[in-house]
C-alpha cells in the first residue's frame, strides 16, 4: 500500500512537470564487467583473439603465444597453450580449420594436423620487411568477402626526430592485402598507428589514434587506394607494385610545411602548435586530393579515447542491447569502449560516436563475441603503452543484464538538424524544451604538429524541436550546421517518461560531411518553448578563483575538469595516461606555467609516460587558471616549525 501511494505522488509530479532530484542509473547497472580467473605464470597480454566455432576462445598474446580457452565463459576455464615461439601477435582469426595471425613481419598459418589441441605446422603465408624499430606493430588480419586478408603496418619513429612517423621499409603506414596463396595487394596508405581494422557489412574500416599529422582519434572507411592523412607511407606510392596511390610525398609537404626546421646548432626542433596561425584541414586536403579519405566518424581526443583499438560490429540480433548493427570501438590507452552509429549520406559513411562502458583492468585491445550470443570478451594489455586501471594485461567479459539503458540509440543527419532516437520513450516535457539541447561544432588542424587542438569551435542555436508520437524520437533543428566538422550534441535536460532518468551517455559526437536531402522542419511543427534564462547567479559562478585569491575545491573543479577532457588522462592521486594531479603539484609550477604547459605541453619532462599530452589551446584562460590554482592547493604543506 505504501509503495503505491509513493508511485501515485511521483506520477502527480511529473504529471505537472515537477521534476526532482533522484539518482539515475549509469553504464554498470546495465554492463557487468566480469573476470574470469587466469592460471598463475599466465600473462595474456592479449593481441589477438577470436571465438571458434565449438565455444572456445583462442588468445594469441604479444609475448608470441597463441592460448585456447575451454568454457571461457565459465566459472573454471581451462587454458592449452596452442603454439608458441611467435613474434608480437597482434591480430588474430580462425578461418578453414586453422589460425592466421599476424606477427610483427609475417602472416603466419598455425595448423594442429593431428588435432590434439597443439599446432604443428606455421606457414609463412607472406612476409614483409623490417627496419627493426620497436614502433613497427604489424596488425591484423581481417578476412574479406574473397577469403583474403588485411593487414595493417604502424610506422616508425625518427631516431632524433623522435617524435615524427617514418616508413623506413614498404608498407609501413599502408593498409594491405593478402591472398592465401600469398599474394599481396597494396591497398591505401596514410595510416599512423592502424591497430584497429574491422570488417563492416563487408567493406574495411580501419581507427587511427591522434599523433603527428593526425588531429585526433577517428574510423575511416578504407576504399582502394585512399590517402588517410599520414604521409610517410606516400614514400612507396610510385615503387610498390600495383600501387593505387597517385598523391605523392612532395604534394602533401607543398600544401602543408612539414617543419623540417634545425636550431643554429643543427639540432631539429619538435614541431609545436602554433596559436592564431594560418592552418588547413583535412578536408582542406581532400578539395585538392580527392583521394584523400575524411574519417567517417572523429572520436575526439581524450573524450572518446586516447589510443583506439578494435572495430567490432553487433551482429547478436539484440543479445547485448538495443544496439545491433552498431560498431564497438576499443580503447588502448583509456581502457574503455565506446560505440558508433554510422549512416551513409550522399555515398559517404558518416555518423555519431558515443561513450559506453568504462573501467577495465587495462587497455582495451582486442574484443570478440562470445559463443553465448551476447557476452563481450575483452583483451587487454599495457605494457610500454600505458592505460587506465591497475592491471597490465587480462581477460575480462562483458555481460548485458537484459535490462534497457536510457541512452541516445542513434543520431541522425536531417536537412536542417538531425533526429535523435532513444532506445526508451522520452518525458515530452523536457524533450520538447529548448534549453534541454545544445549544439557546438569544431574540427581539428592538419599539421606535423603531435595532435591538435579544437579549432573553428562555434554555438550552433537550437531553433526549434519536434518529439514523436510514441516518445522515441525528436527531430532537432540546427542552425550554423557545418559540413566536415564534427557536431556535439548534449541532452542534458532530457528525461525518460516513466522514470524521469537522465541519459546515461548525455552526450553525442556526429561527424557530418553531407546534409542529406528532404524536406525541413515548419516552424508550425516544432516547439520553440525553452525555460533557459540567465540570471546573475549564473554569472557570479563564472567568476575564477583567482580573483578571489583562494583556490576552488575539487568538487567545484570537477566540471571544468570534465568538460576540457582533463579527467580522461588524470587522475587526483592516482597514474593512468598521464601523471597523477599531486605528482604535478609537486613540480612546484607558478599557476602561469601550468596554463603554459596546458597550451603547450612539454612530454621530455615525463620521459616515463608513453603518451605525449597533447596542445590545449582551447582551454580558455579563465578555467586554465582556475585548474592551476587547484593543482597547486594539492602541493604537500610544509611541515610546521618546532
Amino acid at each position: 500500500m505504501k509503495k503505491q501511494v509513493i508511485c501515485t505522488i511521483t506520477s502527480l509530479l511529473l504529471s505537472l512537470g515537477v521534476s526532482f532530484a533522484q539518482e539515475s542509473p549509469s553504464e554498470e547497472d546495465f554492463y557487468k564487467i566480469v573476470t574470469p580467473p587466469v592460471p598463475e605464470g599466465i600473462l595474456l597480454e592479449v593481441g589477438g583473439m577470436t571465438s571458434l566455432p565449438d565455444g572456445r576462445l583462442a588468445i594469441g598474446t604479444r609475448r608470441g603465444d597463441v592460448w585456447l580457452l575451454e568454457n571461457p565463459t565459465g566459472s573454471k576455464p581451462y587454458y592449452k597453450k596452442f603454439a608458441s615461439g611467435l613474434h608480437e601477435i597482434l591480430g588474430l582469426v580462425y578461418q578453414n580449420g586453422a589460425m592466421v595471425c599476424a606477427q610483427r613481419g609475417e602472416l603466419t598459418k598455425l595448423i594442429d594436423k593431428d588435432h590434439d589441441g597443439k599446432a604443428d605446422v606455421y606457414e609463412t603465408i607472406y612476409a614483409w620487411p623490417l627496419s627493426s624499430h620497436y614502433h613497427e606493430y604489424s596488425f591484423g588480419p581481417k578476412i574479406a568477402p574473397d577469403g583474403s586478408y588485411f593487414v595493417s603496418g604502424n610506422v616508425a619513429f625518427g631516431d632524433e626526430e623522435w617524435w615524427a612517423g617514418e616508413s623506413r621499409r614498404p608498407l609501413r603506414g599502408w593498409i594491405f592485402k593478402i591472398t592465401p596463396d600469398g599474394q599481396m595487394e597494396p591497398w591505401a596508405t596514410g595510416v599512423r598507428s592502424p591497430c584497429g581494422l574491422g570488417m563492416v557489412d563487408g567493406e574495411l574500416f580501419y581507427d587511427d589514434n591522434q599523433g603527428d599529422w593526425m588531429g585526433s582519434g577517428g574510423i575511416w572507411h578504407v576504399k582502394k587506394g585512399a590517402f588517410m592523412g599520414h604521409p610517410a607511407g606516400l614514400k612507396w606510392a610510385n615503387s610498390l607494385t600495383n600501387s593505387p596511390i597517385k598523391i605523392t610525398q612532395e604534394e602533401v609537404y607543398a600544401m602543408v610545411d612539414p617543419r623540417k626546421t634545425r636550431d643554429k646548432n643543427g639540432n631539429a626542433i619538435k614541431p609545436e602548435n602554433v596559436q592564431n596561425e594560418k592552418f588547413l584541414t583535412l578536408a582542406d586536403m581532400k578539395k585538392k586530393y580527392p583521394e584523400t579519405q575524411l574519417p567517417a566518424v572523429w572520436l575526439p581526443h581524450g573524450i572518446l579515447g586516447v589510443s583506439n583499438a578494435e572495430i567490432l560490429a553487433d551482429q547478436t540480433g539484440g543479445k547485448f542491447g538495443p544496439f545491433s548493427n552498431q560498431l564497438f570501438v576499443g580503447d588502448q590507452g583509456q581502457s574503455k569502449v565506446m560505440r558508433v552509429f554510422l549512416e551513409k549520406v550522399k555515398g559517404e559513411y558518416q555518423g555519431a560516436a558515443f561513450d559506453f562502458r568504462s573501467g577495465f583492468q587495462s587497455g582495451v585491445l582486442r574484443m570478440a563475441w562470445a559463443n553465448d550470443g551476447g557476452s563481450l570478451y575483452i583483451g587487454e594489455t599495457n605494457r610500454g603503452w600505458g592505460s587506465s586501471g591497475d592491471a597490465n594485461q587480462g581477460l575480462q567479459r562483458l555481460v548485458w543484464n537484459g535490462k534497457t539503458p536510457f541512452e541516445m540509440r542513434a543520431v541522425r543527419a536531417m536537412p536542417d538538424g538531425f533526429e535523435v532516437e532513444f532506445t526508451l520513450p522520452v518525458d515530452k516535457k523536457s524533450a520538447e524544451n529548448l534549453a534541454s539541447y545544445a549544439v557546438r561544432s569544431f574540427t581539428y588542424k592538419y599539421h606535423p604538429v603531435y595532435g591538435s587542438p579544437t579549432i573553428n569551435e562555434a554555438k550552433c542555436a537550437i531553433k526549434g524541436v519536434k518529439v514523436s508520437e510514441d516518445g522515441l524520437k525528436a527531430r532537432i533543428v540546427v542552425d550554423n550546421l557545418r559540413e566536415h566538422y564534427i557536431h556535439e550534441l548534449k541532452l542534458d535536460g532530457v528525461r525518460a517518461s516513466t522514470s524521469y532518468w537522465s541519459l546515461v551517455h548525455p552526450t553525442a559526437f556526429y561527424t557530418l560531411h553531407n546534409l542529406p536531402d528532404g524536406e525541413k522542419l515548419k516552424v508550425a511543427e516544432m516547439s520553440t518553448k525553452s525555460s533557459a534564462t540567465t540570471t546573475a547567479a549564473k554569472t557570479t559562478e563564472k567568476k575564477t578563483a583567482t580573483a578571489s585569491g583562494k583556490a576552488p575545491t575539487f568538487e567545484e573543479i570537477k566540471p571544468l575538469l570534465a568538460k576540457n577532457t582533463c579527467l580522461a588522462c588524470h587522475a587526483v592521486d592516482k597514474r593512468q595516461v598521464g601523471p597523477a594531479y599531486t605528482e604535478v603539484a609537486k613540480r612546484k609550477y607558478s599557476n602561469e606555467k601550468i596554463v603554459e604547459l596546458i597550451y603547450n605541453p612539454k612530454p621530455q619532462n615525463w620521459p616515463d609516460y608513453a603518451t605525449p599530452m597533447a596542445p590545449m589551446p582551447q582551454v580558455p584562460r579563465d578555467e586554465a587558471l582556475k585548474i592551476a590554482a587547484w593543482i597547486n592547493s594539492l602541493a604537500p604543506k610544509s611541515a610546521p616549525k618546532p
